[in-house]
């Protein structure tokens, strides 16, 4: 059974964002504009993503 990803994209900058924000596109393996990272879909990668939604793209959402 193959585990659910979520593919997501940079489409905002992280300058002159909080450094927490940064940490967590760092995290999220995104840190360039248009960077697409494919990522496990779990809980604690969902929160990342809420917390820097103005800053990416959920290209396919499964859930």
């Amino acid at each position: 059974m193959a585990e659910k990803t979520v593919r997501v994209q940079q489409i905002g900058s992280p300058i002159r964002r909080e450094a927490s924000q940064r940490q967590t596109l760092i995290g999220l393996k995104l840190n360039k504009l248009h960077r697409i990272a494919e990522l496990p879909d779990n809980p604690s990668v969902r929160g990342m993503i809420a917390k820097v939604h103005h800053l990416v793209r959920v290209l396919d959402d499964a859930a």
